[in-house]
């Protein structure tokens, strides 16, 4: 016998889904991507990436149940670029999610592309650059999915955006030559020059006595961390990554790169004073920190214009004194249990190593992400029944294939003494277990003398029944994690680090999500073939561009050769200073031989000529 309720709760399901998608609308933004001049910090004027001629970017704005299109033109000239909506599912649209040679093809200048999806989602979220290394020159802000039916909608009284950046004064065309490089064995990352917020800096944020804020924090920096907290101030964490959480009081806040928190934080009933909202750069990322460096900013909740404006009075030796607030402990509101048991088990182990050509690279179990010759997308929607064998996407893009609706687990073990955001696109995941945890011990094991902390499956905490989720964790340094989520969104998704440079360096891989699904329900459009066919990229065949024979990989792109065995970056950096100090003898002995200096001897004209300095292709072989 039917059940009238159950009949009654369905009609009134669909009455409420028909409702609100009356309610949605298309958000359209007209992007015009070229070169602006800005000078943030007010130290430096440079090139930028700005859009419509202007810079700081635009913010995306959009309610939940939008229809989001981004028209965007590549006017850079010199540069192809894309957009990666960060955090954005593309459930169905996973040729929506912009990195390059993973989902797309590169956009190449003069060209344009056309974004169009719905954002089933709520809370705080970004927009970037995904095209080899881009977003540090400025092509990064925030987008902000508006819910008026969140649990806290009415607890506020205004909400701003404050984004944290690290800066820098040189073009990434410039940097990247002298990163992953020869003369850089220990792949030491480039030192920012300034830390911004909103892309400025003395900020004052207006506010009145005994109101509440909703403050949204985005880390869109390439680079650091930063910790984050306002002076005489507590508040209470709302939403992680846009996932909604039981309210949670905090006074400190550590921000991995493309990290999230949304606060609210009520004010004081007084107009006394004004209080510094305080950022502070994660020194130990940095293997040198200049003279001239400042590592942490003052900005300010200003109730009162004609107050002082007060510089933050520091109250530890060195940023790593501060004790955050651990996300892993957060409640979502939503109570979404833990997930069953892992049907597969992805163990990952960090390092980062020199390869034959002396350079520093990044390495998931010794494989550095390698692009592939065709977007991985595309090979998956070319090979007909091959697309489940992982074999097809290439030995160096460390692809993993996913089975419809599976649970997985990713166990991660950070064998670097530096600490890692690990970004998964398409999903958010459950967050089961870091060791150490946010607080005094993070960085007791971030030395190369100090053994890595491996996580032993039968040795642990009890993974919580309600864990936190987000779409970015921080592994510790020599620590490790273990995340959970279910494979219920077909596509190609990225998992690798946020800091820019070490994704260059190849700390990334590929899930391979549910590819059957993928042929079965997603289609390319044109449009996006013509991208590739303006770039001068094969959008058929296997990760060699190899469509008569997907097992044939002949041709793959690879990662530089192993160093032969007894080489070590000390070595390598012996080596570089021994070549240096070569060419340097050489030099002044060319000098003083052009000074005219003689020999007693004539017949010793013959042997200088004999023994002169070496040709530039003797140089080389040193």
């Amino acid at each position: 016998m039917a059940n009238p309720l159950g009949g009654l709760l369905l009609r009134l399901a669909a009455l409420l889904f028909f409702f609100r998608s009356c309610q949605a609308k298309t958000v359209t933004y007209d992007f015009n991507v070229t070169w602006v001049i800005a000078n943030p910090d007010g130290l430096f004027d440079r090139k930028v990436v700005g859009i419509n001629g202007q810079w700081p970017l635009p913010t995306i704005e959009v309610d939940k149940g939008d229809q989001l299109v981004v028209n965007m033109y590549n006017g850079l000239g010199d540069k192809s670029t894309s957009i990666h909506f960060h955090g954005m599912f593309q459930n169905g649209t996973n040729n929506m999610d912009g990195p390059s040679m993973v989902t797309q093809c590169p956009i190449p200048p003069g060209n344009s592309f056309t974004y169009n999806f719905t954002v089933n989602q709520n809370g705080t979220y970004w927009y970037h650059c995904h095209t080899d290394y881009c977003y540090p020159d400025g092509y990064r802000q925030a987008l902000i999915v508006h819910d008026t039916e969140s649990y806290f909608h009415d607890m506020y009284d205004e909400e701003f955006v404050l984004t944290m950046s690290d800066w820098y004064h040189t073009l990434v065309e410039d940097i990247a030559p002298h990163f992953i490089t020869l003369a850089n064995p220990t792949g030491a990352e480039p030192i920012p020059q300034a830390f911004l917020v909103n892309d400025t800096m003395n900020t004052s944020i207006p506010v009145k006595p005994g109101k509440t804020y909703l403050l949204r924090l985005i880390n869109v920096s390439a680079f650091v961390a930063q910790y984050f907290y306002i002076e005489d101030h507590t508040f209470k964490i709302v939403e992680i990554d846009g996932v909604y959480v039981d309210a949670a009081e905090a006074d400190t806040l550590y921000l991995g790169v493309a990290q999230r928190y949304s606060i609210l934080v009520t004010m004081k009933n007084s107009t006394e004073k004004n209080y510094p909202i305080v950022t502070v750069a994660d020194s130990v990322l940095l293997d040198v920190i200049p003279s001239d460096l400042q590592l942490n900013y003052t900005n300010w909740l200003e109730y009162n214009a004609d107050a002082a404006h007060p510089q933050a009075v520091m109250t530890v030796d060195t940023s790593s004194d501060l004790v955050p607030f651990d996300d892993i402990t957060l409640v979502p509101h939503d109570r979404m249990e833990l997930l069953p048991d892992a049907d597969l088990t992805v163990e990952l182990t960090v390092m980062m190593a020199d390869l034959d050509n002396g350079a520093s690279y990044a390495f998931f179990n010794n494989i550095s992400y390698t692009k592939p010759k065709v977007p991985t997308l595309y090979t998956v929607m070319s090979s007909g029944n091959l697309s489940t064998n992982a074999e097809i996407y290439g030995e160096f893009t460390h692809s993993v294939v996913l089975g419809h609706n599976q649970i997985v687990d990713v166990v991660l073990n950070n064998g670097d003494t530096g600490s890692h955001p690990f970004h998964l696109h398409g999903h958010n995941f459950q967050l089961l277990h870091r060791e150490p945890s946010y607080g005094a011990h993070f960085y007791d094991y971030a030395s190369a003398s100090t053994p890595p902390l491996t996580y032993d499956p039968s040795d642990h905490a009890a993974f919580p029944p309600y864990p936190a989720r987000r779409d970015t964790f921080v592994a510790p340094p020599h620590g490790n994690f273990v995340i959970r989520f279910v494979a219920d969104n077909p596509g190609v998704w990225f998992f690798h680090c946020h800091i820019d440079w070490h994704l260059a360096q190849g700390l990334g891989m590929l899930m391979i999500e549910a590819p059957t699904q993928m042929q079965e329900r997603m289609t390319i459009p044109e449009g996006a073939y013509d991208t590739c066919r303006a770039a001068g990229v094969a959008y058929e065949g296997n990760a060699a561009a190899n469509t008569e024979d997907f097992l044939d990989l002949s041709g793959q792109n690879k990662q530089v050769a192993w160093l032969p065995a007894g080489f070590t970056a000390k070595g390598i950096v012996a080596m570089v200073f021994s070549c240096v100090s070569a060419f340097l003898g050489m030099a002044f002995i060319s000098f003083y031989g052009a000074t005219g200096i003689q020999s007693k001897k004539p017949e010793a004209e013959g042997e200088n000529q004999e023994g002169s300095a070496p040709t530039d292709s003797q140089r080389l072989s040193l």
